[in-house]
């Protein structure tokens, strides 16, 4: 990774712990995200994609280490999902009580994923920990996959825009149920 993307990385994850929203390359499409222990962060993100807070939302990380903090899986859990990261595969898995409703929504349980995106890698890295993720998009429109489409999707938004190259992969990560290994989404 060169100085420029290291400063763009840098400058991402000070927005991120000042409380900004920001966007950045994943693996299928641009994400929205922000700091996972900010609540009003979070409410501004849902606000932003007017996304209905009951859904719930999605942490993505460099490493498990970073997301354990809000997750509670057993043994036959974590045998099923950590072989399978990094990679674009999401996991559903208990939520530990704390983890706030604007977070995990109307569920006990969280979707979590270690994103095998290099610069979401770097990011969270940088950041220090797991941060939220939601496709940048207005709810039920497509999702941006350029830095250029969240701009025109988002244009009179704050929003620090991490401008990278997403994988392009066709479809959304693919979701399972950490529980019994059950698909809830195809990529």
């Amino acid at each position: 990774m060169n100085n420029l993307s290291n400063f763009k990385i840098h400058m991402a994850a000070r927005a991120l712990k000042q409380g900004q929203l920001i966007a950045y390359p994943t693996e299928s499409v641009y994400g929205l995200g922000c700091d996972p222990y900010n609540e009003s962060a979070i409410l501004q993100l849902l606000a932003l994609k007017q996304r209905p807070a009951h859904k719930g939302l999605i942490l993505i990380a460099a490493d498990f280490a970073q997301l354990s903090p809000f997750v509670c899986p057993d043994a036959a859990m974590l045998e099923r999902i950590l072989p399978s990261w990094p990679a674009p595969i999401t996991w559903v898995v208990p939520a530990q009580t704390w983890v706030p409703h604007c977070l995990k929504g109307d569920h006990d349980s969280l979707a979590i994923r270690v994103s095998a995106h290099p610069m979401v890698q770097q990011l969270c890295r940088h950041y220090g920990g797991a941060i939220v993720s939601t496709s940048a998009n207005i709810s039920q429109q497509a999702p941006a996959r350029s830095a250029l489409a969240v701009r025109q999707r988002f244009p009179h938004k704050e929003l620090f825009i991490l401008a990278g190259a997403s994988n392009q992969q066709a479809q959304p990560t693919a979701i399972y149920q950490a529980s019994d290994g059950r698909c809830l989404r195809r990529s």
